[in-house]
């Protein structure tokens, strides 16, 4: 049996798979919640072996993929850093496979949620594409010719941070302006917190929305819009034939998405004269990370 398992700034989700192909399914998941950002690396990799450990049952493993919210190296062996997480140059896939005592294969999240996406997925049969992953912050992964960029690092992909608003919002990165700080859960809930002087979570707003409270709609609004904008950059850049958008915050659907399919055709030039790409949301929604790892450990073997 392969495990995979996203780790994220909130949380970290193990998952089991079922079938093949176009069939891959979730057969089993568990949840840890995360220790937080200012947790030793050895919490971190604890949980995840707490995850890994609930969704084993006590059965054999072969091998456990990882999912990692960070800049992973090109070799696959350090998480080099991690703005939501403790990580920094830190040899994660060999101190997790000595922990949990089987092979473990690491990505970055929005790769590992790309793979599983072209092989189950949005992305099966594109060529020429990006994934955008909007949880507690932005990740991404540029697809060409139905494969995951890595680029020279390895690093590809980190459109979180690129910068929006100068000398905007600080970012956890230690930036400021990032495009995640307007487009992002952690966004959704200062836009809340402003407009009710009380503090929501990212599922708490995502209930009110759904059941038609006003200021969660215009919130999901403001945070579509900014991820319109910043697409309609990333297209203009690269010409993807589709944007896919995955992650926590993309669950409500259409209430992101079509404020950020209004705002991609408003900010791209010459949209009378090309074919805009489709943006729509990842089939596996907010485990396509897990599945992905699940899949590439999988590979590995």
């Amino acid at each position: 049996m392969h495990v995979g398992v996203d780790v994220g700034g909130t949380k970290v989700l193990a998952v089991e798979l079922t079938g093949a192909g176009a069939d891959v399914a979730v057969a089993r998941s568990a949840q840890v919640p995360m220790p937080g950002r200012t947790a030793a690396d050895a919490e971190v990799e604890a949980a995840v072996a707490r995850a890994v450990a609930d969704v084993a049952d006590g059965r054999p493993l072969a091998g456990v993929g990882v999912s990692a919210a960070g800049l992973v190296d090109r070799e696959g062996r350090r998480v080099r850093f991690a703005a939501h997480l403790p990580w920094r140059d830190a040899p994660v896939r060999d101190r997790l496979a000595e922990r949990i005592g089987v092979p473990v294969v690491l990505d970055n999240d929005a790769n590992c949620a790309a793979r599983a996406e072209l092989d189950a997925g949005a992305l099966r049969g594109v060529d020429f594409a990006l994934l955008i992953t909007v949880g507690t912050g932005i990740g991404g992964a540029v697809v060409v010719d139905g494969h995951v960029v890595r680029g020279a690092n390895g690093m590809a992909g980190e459109f979180g941070h690129v910068q929006v608003v100068p000398d905007g919002l600080p970012c956890e990165c230690g930036l400021r302006g990032c495009w995640e700080q307007y487009c992002s859960g952690r966004a959704l809930e200062r836009v809340t917190r402003v407009a009710l002087g009380s503090h929501l979570d990212g599922p708490e707003v995502a209930a009110l929305a759904r059941a038609g409270d006003p200021v969660a709609l215009e919130a999901f609004a403001t945070v579509g819009t900014w991820l319109g904008v910043g697409a309609a950059g990333l297209v203009s850049a690269l010409d993807p034939e589709r944007v896919v958008i995955g992650g926590g915050v993309s669950a409500v659907g259409d209430l992101l998405l079509e404020p950020a399919r209004r705002a991609l055709g408003g900010a791209l030039q010459g949209t009378s004269h090309r074919d805009l790409p489709t943006l729509v949301p990842t089939r596996f929604g907010p485990e396509a990370g897990a599945v992905g790892a699940a899949l590439l450990a999988a590979a590995g073997d």
